[in-house]
């Protein structure tokens, strides 16, 4: 089966998300069109970056995703697909193929857009069916684009270490208001070692170990965790830990601020210390 997975920062307030659906089914009859999400809050690279790379692991090789984020941070005339892990990624040229591959070796193509057509989200949509019809008739990435070169790079949020710590920032906050941090369990273990650790959060609030599972604790009371993509998470069993404690993530506003080390007061912090 042919998938094509779409991830969008338009929401369901309008048709946006029907059309694209219809414009593939028109463009690749049969094939199968699975939503990952289209609530990514707007222009939010990291949080498209968590969800694109949690969700993408799970499918299999092949697979074609579109990511509509921030199509039209400039003057469009091309856009991006790149191979990666067995699948394909389609989206603009706004540095996001860089932050979801995180430095690993992807292959990267310029899919030009025709100087005939106008700018919108369709004509962007149509291109990438284009490319996905080729592949699936046996053509090469090379034979789809022409290399990409000089494309925007973007590194992904990255925790802050020292000695006896380490520092994340907010990415996401997920339906049930639990809160999800750019520290992975690799990154925790690894500059952990052996000590004990605590773990500091607005307002003062310490969590001094790790669950297994929200049912862990008691109704209302907090846990940390390493959730099923493998980065903490702090939460509330049966609670709102966003809500509840003040914390917040990436907001669109922040765009509008300094820019350089100042960037990291766009999210909130959770810090674990080593003893």
């Amino acid at each position: 089966m042919s998938i094509i997975t779409l991830t969008s920062d338009i929401g369901y307030q309008d048709y946006l998300v029907g059309a694209i659906k219809g414009q593939l089914w028109q463009d690749c009859p049969g094939c199968h069109v699975a939503d990952i999400t289209h609530q990514i809050h707007p222009f939010n690279l990291p949080q498209a970056t968590y969800i694109c790379k949690s969700a993408f692991a799970w499918f299999p090789p092949g697979a074609f995703h579109i990511v509509l984020i921030n199509l039209f941070d400039r003057k469009v005339d091309h856009v991006l697909l790149a191979s990666w892990n067995g699948q394909y990624i389609a989206c603009a040229d706004n540095g996001l193929i860089t932050m979801i591959t995180g430095g690993q070796s992807a292959q990267v193509v310029n899919l030009p857009l025709d100087t005939g057509k106008p700018r919108n989200t369709f004509t962007i949509i149509q291109r990438f069916s284009q490319a996905f019809q080729a592949l699936q008739q046996g053509q090469s990435l090379e034979q789809v684009g022409a290399p990409a070169e000089n494309i925007v790079v973007k590194n992904n949020l990255q925790p802050l270490t020292g000695e006896d710590y380490i520092e994340g920032q907010i990415i996401h906050i997920d339906n049930f208001e639990n809160v999800v941090v750019n520290i992975t369990r690799e990154q925790f273990e690894a500059q952990r070692g052996q000590r004990k650790f605590k773990i500091y959060f607005r307002r003062d609030e310490v969590i001094a170990n790790l669950s297994e599972t929200y049912a862990d604790v008691a109704e209302g009371q907090k846990l940390a965790l390493f959730n099923a993509a493998g980065y903490l998470e702090i939460a509330i069993n049966k609670g709102n830990a966003a809500g509840l404690f003040g914390l917040q993530s990436f907001r669109r506003d922040q765009l509008n601020q300094p820019s350089g080390h100042q960037q990291l007061s766009f999210y909130q912090t959770v810090r674990i210390i080593f003893e």
